[in-house]
């Protein structure tokens, strides 16, 4: 019995450092941001390196907020899902029975999924909106009807990634609940699972957040300087209200309170969160692996994996689940850095390591 201890002891070890050195590598290269990797919700790993804010050099903490972008998109799915399970909406819906635009035969679950066909609701605002005004997800809808962009594909026919999907359904959301989006989060899924550090936050707000970690970009001379600085990022002002598809910002931790509550089916029942691990089936009955606010993918080792990455200016974001080996990923870099990837991989592995022994 004690042998066997001492075995578990020394792997655990082996695993923690194979996680240390893919972290170190990464910090060597110039990686700022977090890393938490845990096992049955319990973190093995949580390191923490870089600057909150690179012009001062104030240090990152393993507390400190980071924009999630699209990592966002899972919790906008959660909404929908609680609404459905309430049996306030139905999944094939049609988009049409909740929101008036020119577009036909599209249903939730098709936006849910990223099959929709729907234009992008950035390149519209982009070209016709006044951006001395901040817009927000009526502003993006009244556009869209307004110039009818044409549609990508037949519903169904296809998978192609959708911020327009996501923004339209938060507004499904607001229309459903009659509550605004933000309170919906707030109100439903944050403050139950007391994640207290999460928050779809104004410029303002995020400036009075003391350990708000600010995104960063590279500017001529090779120096690190805050991403909002930067003509590419204007987009993030003038469509500072929009809701759905991203803008909310969170910590490792309280992404880890976020992975423990959907083991434990919190929010919804068992067989309601695996229709948002389930894939996609195109009209031609081909499978899109994604499913609601959740890329699908198997391992060979590792098994079932559900994850998710966002990329905002100066933010690269990721939440990796192993749903059959009970491990969570979390990265939160807040340079950008191109070390982002491969330290994915190179945890990915340490963990297939220590699984294949």
């Amino acid at each position: 019995m004690i042998i066997t201890v001492l075995c578990f002891t020394v792997v655990g070890i082996a695993q923690r450092t194979a996680i240390d050195a893919a972290f170190d590598t990464a910090v060597q290269q110039g990686f700022s941001g977090v890393l938490l990797v845990a096992k049955n919700g319990k973190p093995i790993a949580n390191r923490v390196a870089g600057y909150r804010h690179f012009e001062t050099q104030a240090p990152l903490q393993l507390s400190d907020v980071f924009e999630l972008a699209s990592v966002s998109k899972q919790f906008t799915a959660m909404a929908i899902m609680m609404l459905q399970e309430e049996g306030r909406l139905q999944y094939d819906d049609s988009l049409s029975k909740y929101i008036d635009l020119p577009y036909n035969g599209i249903t939730i679950r098709q936006l849910l999924n990223h099959t929709s066909g729907l234009p992008d609701y950035q390149a519209v605002m982009d070209a016709h909106w006044d951006k001395s005004k901040v817009a927000g997800n009526e502003d993006c809808i009244r556009l869209l009807r307004q110039y009818q962009p044409s549609m990508l594909f037949t519903p169904g026919a296809q998978y192609r990634y959708s911020n327009t999907g996501y923004l339209l359904l938060a507004s499904v959301v607001e229309k459903v609940s009659g509550k605004d989006f933000i309170s919906y989060l707030q109100q439903r899924i944050f403050t139950p699972l007391k994640m207290q550090q999460t928050a779809i936050r104004t410029l303002e707000a995020k400036a009075a957040t003391i350990n708000f970690a600010a995104g960063h970009l590279k500017d001529s001379t090779g120096a690190y300087i805050n991403a909002n600085k930067f003509h590419s990022s204007d987009y993030t002002v003038w469509l500072g209200n929009r809701k759905g598809p991203g803008r909310i910002s969170s910590t490792a931790a309280d992404l880890l309170r976020w992975d423990k509550a959907l083991y434990k089916n919190k929010l919804v029942q068992h067989s309601t969160l695996q229709q948002a691990f389930t894939p996609a089936t195109l009209n031609n009955g081909q499978l899109s692996m994604y499913g609601f606010g959740w890329e699908i993918e198997t391992h060979p080792v590792l098994g079932n994996i559900v994850k998710h990455n966002g990329d905002n200016p100066g933010y690269s974001t990721q939440i990796i689940r192993c749903v059959d080996k009970r491990y969570t990923v979390i990265v939160l870099c807040n340079n950008a850095h191109p070390s982002f990837r491969t330290l994915l991989s190179n945890i990915m592995q340490a963990l297939a390591a220590e699984e294949s022994k």
